[in-house]
């Protein structure tokens, strides 16, 4: 018995092998094109509006409340959504509030708010930002 004839007992024929070489080939162009697409959307189409935050101070108030301190510093015309959180010694949230900031004619804008804590909180801070 020759190796060819075990081969296409067995499947392993010449045909086969260009098939799988074919359907390879296929999958990475698809994957390349599916790549490029992507580049291509997020390098031209994306929005261009940018958005900073900064925490710059808290202050604990005697009720047990606390001032958030923080700047946000977007393109004029543009209208914010901040979630500030206040934590406890463990770090856990024991604080939270969702503060919608109206579009501004300034590019930095600096904001105080006071968030109401459910137990004694060490710490405020912003957890995150986004346009609206």
């Amino acid at each position: 018995m020759t190796h060819s004839s075990v081969a296409e007992r067995y499947g392993r024929t010449d045909a086969d092998r260009r098939r799988r070489l074919t359907i390879g080939v296929a999958a990475a162009v698809g994957v390349l094109v599916v790549v490029v697409a992507w580049v291509v959307w997020v390098g031209l189409f994306s929005p261009s509006a940018s958005l900073e935050t900064r925490d710059t101070g808290y202050v604990t108030r005697e009720d047990g409340s606390v001032d958030i301190r923080f700047e946000v510093s977007t393109e004029p015309g543009l209208s914010v959504s901040c979630a500030l959180q206040a934590l406890n010694e463990s770090f856990a949230i024991v604080g939270w509030k969702i503060v919608e900031l109206p579009a501004g004619e300034e590019r930095t804008r600096a904001f105080v708010e006071n968030v109401r804590v459910t137990e004694p909180a060490v710490t405020g801070l912003i957890y995150r930002c986004w346009l609206t």
